[in-house]
C-alpha cells in the first residue's frame, strides 16, 4: 500500500485561496442581488409518490426548490396533501428571501398534493399571475401490438 503522504499548505496559498473563494461568493450575490426580477414561476410536479416544488425566474433559470422527502415526510406520507402545503410554506419562503413578489403556477401531474400546494400559495400572499395545468395527455397513445396468432 505504501506510506500515506499528508500535503500541508502553506498559510500564504491558504490565504489565497481563501480569498478567491470569497471573491467567487460576493460575485454571485452580487449578480443575484442585481437580478432581482420581481417575476418568477412556481412549477409543481406532483405525483402519486411525491410533490416537488420548483421556483424559478422567467428565463428557467432554477433558483430554490423544495420536496416533500427534502423536508423529513417518508412513504406514503410524501403524497399528502399536508406534506404538498408544507413544501409550498418553503417555497413561498424562499421566493420573499429571493424578492420575487408575482408568480406563475404550472402544475404538472396527477398526485393528491396538487390542489392543496396551489391554495397554500395563495394563501401565503404571493401574487399569482396565472394558473396552467402542463400534464402531458396522450393523443390516442401508442399503435397496439398485432393480435397474436398462436
Amino acid at each position: 500500500m505504501g506510506k500515506k503522504r499528508i500535503i500541508s499548505q502553506s498559510e500564504e496559498e491558504l490565504l489565497k485561496e481563501k480569498d478567491k473563494l470569497e471573491s467567487a461568493l460576493s460575485k454571485e450575490v452580487k449578480i443575484k442581488s442585481l437580478s432581482k426580477t420581481k417575476e418568477g414561476r412556481i412549477y409543481i410536479f406532483s405525483s402519486y409518490n411525491n410533490t416537488i416544488l420548483t421556483l424559478t425566474d422567467l428565463d428557467g433559470k432554477v433558483l430554490s426548490w423544495a420536496s416533500a422527502g427534502r423536508l423529513g415526510f417518508k412513504g406514503a406520507k410524501k403524497a399528502t396533501p399536508f406534506a404538498a402545503s408544507k413544501v409550498a410554506e418553503t417555497i413561498t419562503q424562499a421566493s420573499k428571501k429571493i424578492g420575487i413578489d408575482k408568480v406563475d403556477i404550472l402544475v404538472k401531474g396527477i398526485g393528491s398534493g396538487r390542489e392543496s400546494a396551489v391554495r397554500s400559495l395563495v394563501t401565503r400572499g404571493l401574487n399569482i399571475m396565472s394558473i396552467k395545468d402542463i400534464t402531458p395527455i396522450p393523443h390516442n397513445g401508442c399503435r397496439p401490438p398485432k393480435v397474436r396468432r398462436v
